[in-house]
């Protein structure tokens, strides 16, 4: 059993031991490497300013994508390949974005601008031509109180794709991919001096061998809410699985019928995977963080975090997805209408781990519906979901699954609001009639993000925004 961590950092081979594998990955670059282009301002992976690229092996290939810094702690990182805002210049000249940033005057204060200059490198490692949608969407994890962005925009097109030398041309892969094969092949157990362990394993049943014996410990993958109460105090863990580049819990696998998912399969992965399979599921995802989020956090961390207002879990709900639970016994699917008990609470036992994820494919004939609100269209905290699933019988409704998030300890089905509807004719006044009936169904609290009387006014008035948006598809629908 190995007891190191192997990262490479701009190309630079790097092992680290004992309690520095505790520490978050940009604490490791700015206090130990002296990256100072790494800055740290929200330490929750909201602001980008702490932006780095992050490679790790898919398929014998090193692939790289945008993850922030502050909330990927070194013991995540085992095999993996870090390229800060310094190691983006080549021996020549600087990058081309930071040259366009220079030339279109994208920075002001500055704080922010090493993280913009690591988003926009990013893109390059997925697309490969480079318009304003696809600059406003890569960026939409970067904030800057300077600039007003048009400058940065600006910039983000000023570049010539020709010119962008991509990750794997500024650090040759073979050696780097030999050696990470070569050594991250047995299980890591890390050691801090308090006591703290963290354990890698290699396969899915030495992780549920660990959990059967440290059932307190905490399973750990994309980290992008854990990491958030690690850097603010409200955890702090002295055992941890960490799971996030397990094969077994990374692989997706598509039927006729259903579509499953591998626990560690970060969204942005989803997100393509299901573009095709689950197309209104693939448009939320869309709006579910930003990329850099997307590209850390994973499906299972999002299930068993137990939020209510989680974005994926009310598609989950009305499509009556499974969640698989591996334990040293064996597994076992459990159904995600039953999967919660209250509040953050599940019928996981103590040994069980979330493995799979089986969510069945909308039949012909079948219209899902998903929706978001929040105070902010992009990277934002949800104040109320819904999701719809409905199918028609002429212009009837023959039966139909709600499902709503932000209204109580625990996302909600509405059987007795879906009961009503089945047979109803759709109309506005059917679906006017429907939400109030779904307003008095539920009991929601009033938090920050939005008072009682506001949750139930949008669990109504959603209903209506419901029949807008069929009649307008099937109005579109018949023009074709």
């Amino acid at each position: 059993m190995r007891d190191y961590l192997l990262l490479y950092v701009n190309g630079v081979r790097r092992e680290i031991r004992g309690a520095r594998a505790f520490r978050s990955l940009s604490d490791y670059l700015r206090y130990e490497l002296r990256h100072t282009g790494t800055k740290v301002v929200c330490a929750e992976g909201d602001c980008g300013s702490c932006s780095v690229l992050l490679g790790r092996l898919e398929e014998g290939q090193l692939v790289y994508h945008g993850v922030t810094s502050c909330i990927q702690f070194l013991y995540q990182l085992d095999g993996a390949h870090v390229i800060t805002v310094e190691g983006l210049r080549s021996l020549e000249a600087m990058h081309p974005v930071q040259t366009a940033m220079v030339a279109c005057h994208g920075a002001q204060c500055g704080f922010c601008t090493p993280g913009f200059v690591v988003a926009m490198a990013g893109m390059y490692e997925s697309h490969e031509k480079i318009g304003e949608p696809i600059i406003r969407r890569e960026l939409v994890g970067n904030l800057c109180r300077c600039t007003g962005y048009e400058a940065i925009i600006n910039a983000g097109l000023a570049v010539d794709p020709a010119k962008v030398k991509r990750a794997n041309e500024l650090y040759p892969p073979m050696s780097i991919i030999a050696d990470i094969e070569r050594t991250c092949c047995e299980p890591v157990e890390l050691r801090g001096d308090d006591g703290r362990i963290a354990f890698i394993p290699t396969t899915l049943a030495e992780a549920a061998a660990f959990k059967a014996q440290r059932p307190d410990c905490l399973p750990y993958a994309g980290g992008t809410d854990l990491g958030v109460q690690i850097n603010k105090g409200r955890r702090d863990p002295m055992e941890v699985l960490v799971l996030g580049h397990l094969r077994e819990l990374r692989t997706t696998r598509v039927t006729a019928d259903a579509v499953t998912i591998g626990a560690a399969v970060t969204w942005t992965a989803l997100e393509r995977q299901t573009a095709d399979t689950i197309p209104e599921f693939s448009r939320m995802l869309g709006r579910f963080a930003s990329p850099p989020l997307k590209n850390a956090g994973t499906i299972g961390g999002n299930i068993a975090n137990g939020s209510p207002i989680a974005d994926s879990l009310p598609a989950l709900y009305v499509l009556e997805a499974q969640v698989e639970l591996t334990s040293v016994r064996g597994t076992r699917t459990v159904a995600m209408t039953g999967f919660f008990t209250s509040y953050k609470r599940s019928v996981m036992a103590a040994d069980e781990l979330i493995s799979r994820v089986i969510i069945p494919r909308p039949a012909e004939g079948q219209t899902l519906k998903l929706y978001k609100i929040s105070k902010r269209h992009d990277l934002d905290i949800s104040t109320f979901t819904a999701a719809f699933l409905l199918e028609r019988d002429g212009d009837h409704i023959a039966s139909i699954r709600i499902a709503y998030g932000g209204v109580a300890g625990t996302v909600l089905r509405l059987p007795e609001v879906e009961a009503w509807l089945a047979g109803q004719p759709i109309s506005e006044d059917t679906f006017i009639e429907a939400g109030e009936r779904a307003a008095t169904a539920i009991t929601p609290l009033s938090d920050v993000r939005g008072s009682a009387a506001y949750r139930s006014r949008l669990a109504a008035n959603i209903f209506v925004k419901l029949y807008h948006d069929l009649t307008e598809q099937s109005a579109a629908v018949e023009v074709r």
